[in-house]
């Protein structure tokens, strides 16, 4: 199904359903049900993360890093009052410690934004007189699943971006839809159709995005096990998005491929561990498997064969993110902010 909604979304279809129609009428009652519990508690305020992070590593002459991140609230950091809590800050700081280099963050995701606002979002990025970023993180999708774009559109919206951003010179890390099927009010059989249209689409988002010369994670069993067996620690107020320890979960499993998309990551990393069934897979297998496991990576790593692009599918060692100072007084050098798991 994956294939197929990529493929779709690369020719043009865009008769390829997540979830059948005659499901959508039996399932209107919950659906408004859930609606009714979700959302509430929420601040409508996101706080502002961006600036620049790691002053301790200033080098004169040397520019920062450049990190924007766009998509969608979890992208924004909906759900935590503090800017340091937000996925941006988290990952700007986890960065900075990396590389040993300060790190600016820009920040153009909108909270409630479909796919089909990446456009907008990419040329705000990438538009005349503004630095081009070093590399770009994505996080889009599960406005795509709730609102039911059909899954080809989103799919043909994140890789028009991915590839105009990777076109202008900048790497790109997707964090794929999450699995919406953890989100606690939703009951079944709304949970179980909600789960399987997150995977498919995050599947089919890999597909594509690699396709672009981008690289993802997956965050849909992220927000699975982890945040099914402790929904009252990594769920908000508002029972939908991450709090401040979820967001954190969900940096820690992003921020190995970011540092590895810029060559910060140890070169020994980069090679398949057999040992933690890493290997190289047609990309549409890889971006199955990717769907059902936390953190997993899949990026481009061979031209195109018999069964299609090939991909490298990763399952990298997290690190530990800690929430970092404010932008005005960031932490000075050897202030331990990332560490490992």
């Amino acid at each position: 199904m994956a294939r197929r909604i990529a493929a779709g979304a690369a020719y043009g279809g865009g008769g390829v359903g997540l979830v059948g129609a005659a499901a959508v009428g039996l399932l209107l009652a919950e659906v408004q049900l859930a609606k009714r519990q979700v959302g509430n508690g929420t601040a409508d305020r996101v706080p502002s993360a961006e600036g620049l992070y790691g002053r301790g590593y200033d080098i004169p002459g040397e520019p920062p890093l450049r990190l924007a991140l766009l998509g969608d609230s979890t992208a924004a950091g909906q759900g935590v009052h503090r800017a340091g809590q937000t996925p941006g800050a988290l990952l700007a700081s986890g960065l900075a410690a990396v590389a040993e280099r300060s790190v600016e963050l820009r920040n153009v995701a909108l909270p409630g934004a479909q796919s089909d606002d990446l456009d907008r979002q990419v040329t705000l990025v990438v538009s005349a007189g503004v630095p081009v970023p070093d590399v770009c993180v994505i996080m889009i999708g599960a406005n795509d699943v709730t609102r039911r774009m059909p899954p080809t559109q989103s799919v043909r919206h994140l890789s028009a971006a991915v590839r105009r951003l990777r076109t202008a010179g900048a790497e790109v890390v997707v964090g794929t839809c999450p699995d919406l099927g953890t989100i606690e009010p939703v009951q079944q059989p709304l949970r179980w159709l909600a789960r399987r249209a997150s995977r498919q689409l995050a599947a089919a988002q890999t597909i594509g995005a690699v396709e672009q010369g981008g690289r993802t994670v997956s965050l849909g069993d992220l927000l699975g096990p982890e945040f099914a067996a402790n929904p009252r620690e990594l769920f908000g107020p508002d029972n939908y998005h991450p709090s401040a320890e979820g967001y954190a979960t969900a940096a820690m499993a992003m921020l190995p491929t970011v540092c590895a998309s810029l060559g910060l990551w140890p070169a020994d990393e980069e090679r398949p561990d057999v040992s933690r069934r890493e290997g190289f897979l047609p990309v549409a297998r890889a971006a199955a498997e990717a769907a059902a496991e936390a953190g997993t990576e899949v990026t481009a790593a061979m031209p195109t064969g018999p069964r299609g692009p090939w991909a490298l599918l990763k399952r990298r060692r997290r690190r530990r993110v800690g929430e970092p100072e404010p932008t005005s007084a960031p932490a000075a050098p050897g202030t331990p902010t990332v560490q490992p798991s």
